[in-house]
């Protein structure tokens, strides 16, 4: 069983390229489970907010024991996932029960036919270390946006959506998580398990970045793509904002930038925001070229990506 997770800054892309990936055969893929995230804590100190620190250990977090709620949260992914309650406890050590969620997705997609599962929560960008260490054969896909485009949509769909806990805290926060996410991306470029999906390049190329893609995950490019996916992407009751994603088709987006940020912001974003065009650069460098063959696999499949 293959495992990869999909990464980045939220409003970044993260959601378009689980969905395309859900539209191949091979694919198993499930809502975000923000699984190391609830396990591990510390997220607005990961991000580097000002101000935070990482939480005081008690003596149970000193032993590795999980609090309640994450025994009683992996029990609800099982049923959710498989239709009935786990035959086993959830174990109360954070290494064993991480090894219960890999298991579950394991089982979970090889009972779907699945040869390859997919868990995007955008946060696991924070959490990659730990997930390596229980992990070693796990790949990481790293979606990137241009950073005044992420900042803009975050601004959109607070306004639009209100939800303190994905999107508060204002453009200036967020442009020091997006510096964030991007120091993070730098520190995997060129590592053998870690993909960089930028997506300006798979909305203009989509051929391209589709063959780049399925040669990192080993998925044959030629499977014909189902028109949109069959598995479940995101509870819309809960995440709305998703609607525009979950069907995996590439297009490109409506930019807001001008309409939501004056002059002056944006001059100001445009002197504090990390290099997009220099990961970039990294990045294209650092790639394997795409062959001709996986070229023309990619053409004699069905279309559909973009």
């Amino acid at each position: 069983m293959r495992r990869t997770f999909v990464v980045g800054c939220p409003r970044s892309g993260t959601t378009i390229v689980q969905a395309l990936l859900a539209r191949h055969p091979a694919v198993y893929t499930l809502p975000e489970t923000a699984f190391f995230e609830q396990l591990h804590g510390d997220l607005a100190w990961r991000w580097g907010d000002a101000g935070m620190q990482p939480r005081r250990r008690r003596w149970r977090q000193w032993l590795g024991l999980t609090r309640q709620h994450m025994r009683a949260t992996f029990a609800a992914l099982h049923v959710q996932l498989t239709g009935h309650r786990p035959t086993k406890p959830a174990a109360v050590h954070w290494r064993l029960l991480s090894t219960q969620f890999l298991t579950l997705l394991d089982q979970t997609a090889n009972a779907e036919g699945r040869s390859m599962w997919r868990e995007k929560t955008p946060n696991h960008l924070l959490y990659i270390p730990e997930i390596e260490a229980l992990a070693p054969d796990a790949r990481f896909v790293h979606v990137v946006r241009r950073g005044m485009d992420v900042l803009a949509s975050l601004a959109d769909v607070y306004l639009r959506f209100e939800n303190d806990d994905a999107f508060g805290g204002g453009t200036v926060h967020w442009a020091r998580r997006w510096n964030r996410a991007m120091d993070i991306h730098g520190q995997h470029v060129g590592r053998a398990n870690h993909h960089f999906v930028f997506l300006e390049d798979l909305v203009r190329q989509p051929d391209i970045e589709w063959a780049r893609l399925c040669a990192f995950l080993d998925l044959p490019p030629d499977a014909p793509l189902e028109s949109a996916p069959q598995q479940s992407i995101a509870n819309l009751r809960d995440e709305p904002w998703k609607v525009t994603a979950i069907e995996g088709q590439v297009r490109e987006a409506d930019r807001k930038v001008d309409g939501l940020f004056g002059p002056k912001m944006q001059r100001w974003l445009q002197n504090r925001l990390a290099s997009y065009d220099d990961l970039r650069a990294q990045c294209r460098a650092a790639r394997p070229r795409v062959t001709p063959r996986a070229r023309r696999a990619f053409d004699q499949r069905t279309a559909g990506v973009g």
